[in-house]
């Protein structure tokens, strides 16, 4: 997806504080990119999130019934569809500069998702499957699986046009999504339909809000100004011409049977998995919407730690434990069958996400060309994992309906095991093959800084007098 490529003679923006997060709410543009976010995230978490289990649900409780196979297969398609528009989009968008047509067919989309899925993509399915997910993954993916990523670049881009921090915009996504996984799980035992007419009615608020709401043109920039935009989106021969580099692809390796594995156990397999461990199915549902809830908001916080955790440990230290918590989190499943036990495993995912997402991308930016950093994340790790899920979904579906949920766990905790440590005698360390932007940690600061007034070096066993004739004038 279309993002700004950071090199080292770029300008850093200073780090958020509260008085600068107060002033925000000033800004029109902040405010547009947030309350979009807000709602796009309402809109796809308050389904997306027991998805899964409307598929595995009994046709009688308001589900689809279907296997581990045929659930497999939907993702699948939709991993596919969602590889295919992520570059549609951003090459349309790339044309397009920060006008909002993409945005605007996005929030149509989500407008649409409860009359879709209830009257289109539900019988299809059951009549024609494949047919049904194939219609499916291309709606679905158009309006959010791909959507998400659109909108995230066009907000990252407004807070350059306006000059907003957007970390503080790309957090009301996170506390939206959190807000509805806490709704979910009551409305979804009651009938799963209501989850998706409601995303359909916060999708309405927010095509309107894009169509109605116009920010006014930031002070200082012409309207030709907003229009000029570098064009960020990879092209074909780009990734062509990385796929030559061995150390992209021991990357996608690494990402392949690692966050792709554990992108199907979480998605595909966690969910009715849990839900199976309580008295009933409802209690399970209702129980798995709060801890969801919580989740992510831990998770949200875990984005703002975890850079601080990095420079004390390093960029390899930290993915490192990233796969650590990956593993434990996969097989504390297959082991334990407590609901309380797992649902302390379940938090893992708070500090999972963001010990892999974070570090993968400053991997690219410390050992890549850093002007390349975009297109080399897009194919190192977002391509790789959707070709993952592409491959594995049905594989791994089937292993579920023949051998069931805890062999298939072993199996996936026992592949990112075997990955982590050969991703421990692979990665480059912080200070090997540093081809692009030095990664320096603070333990190593006292080493390298010294005071700028000093013009010659000091013996150490000498130290510096009132009468010592070196300091005077």
């Amino acid at each position: 997806m279309a993002a700004h490529r950071m090199c080292r003679h770029c300008p850093r923006k200073e780090l958020p504080t509260m008085a600068s997060f107060t002033k925000s709410f000033k800004n029109t543009g902040y405010l547009q990119s947030s309350v979009n976010l807000l709602l796009f995230f309402m809109s796809w978490g308050i389904w997306w999130s027991f998805f899964q289990l409307w598929l595995k649900k009994d046709i009688a409780e308001g589900g689809l019934g279907f296997t581990n196979t045929q659930v497999g297969t939907v993702y699948s398609m939709n991993s596919l569809a969602t590889l295919i528009l992520m570059f549609l989009y951003g090459t349309f968008q790339d044309k397009l500069g920060y006008k909002r047509t993409i945005q605007i067919f996005i929030a149509a989309i989500s407008a649409l998702v409860g009359p879709f899925v209830i009257f289109v993509y539900e019988p299809l399915l059951h009549s024609n499957f494949m047919f049904g997910a194939v219609l499916g993954a291309i709606v679905l993916s158009a309006g959010f699986m791909a959507g998400v990523g659109l909108l995230e670049a066009l907000a990252e881009r407004f807070s350059r046009l306006y000059n907003f921090e957007y970390g503080q915009a790309r957090m009301w996504g996170s506390f939206g999504y959190a807000i509805v996984a806490l709704m979910a799980g009551f409305l979804f035992t009651i009938d799963p339909k209501i989850n998706f007419w409601l995303g359909s009615a916060m999708g309405l608020l927010n095509l309107i809000i894009v169509v109605f709401w116009k920010a006014p043109a930031p002070e200082g920039k012409d309207s030709a100004e907003q229009v000029v935009e570098e064009a960020t989106t990879p092209s074909i021969g780009e990734m062509v011409g990385l796929l030559k580099m061995p150390a992209l692809w021991l990357v996608i390796v690494i990402v392949f049977f690692t966050w792709t594995f554990y992108t199907v156990f979480d998605q595909q397999m966690f969910p009715d998995f849990y839900t199976g461990l309580f008295d009933s199915k409802e209690a399970g549902e209702r129980t798995y919407g709060v801890l969801n809830s919580v989740q992510v908001f831990c998770e949200a916080a875990m984005m703002g730690v975890v850079p601080i955790i990095m420079r004390k440990i390093g960029v390899r230290n930290t993915l490192l434990c990233g796969f650590a918590v990956m593993t434990l989190r996969i097989l504390g499943c297959a082991v334990f069958a407590d609901p309380i036990v797992i649902s302390f495993v379940k938090m893992f995912h708070a500090l999972e996400v963001p010990l892999c997402i974070l570090p993968v991308m400053r991997y690219f930016t410390l050992h890549f060309n850093p002007a390349m950093s975009a297109t080399l994340y897009m194919v190192g790790f977002q391509i790789a994992s959707q070709l993952g899920n592409v491959v594995l979904s049905p594989v791994l579906g089937a292993l579920n309906d023949s051998q069931g949920y805890r062999f298939t766990f072993f199996v996936i905790s026992a592949v990112v095991a075997c990955s982590a440590v050969f991703a421990f005698f692979t990665l480059k360390k912080d200070d090997q093959q540093v081809l692009g932007d030095p990664f320096i940690r603070e333990t190593r600061k006292p080493k390298v800084e010294a005071p700028s007034d000093i013009t010659a070096p000091v013996a150490p066993s000498v130290p510096a007098t009132p009468e010592d004739p070196t300091e005077t004038k």
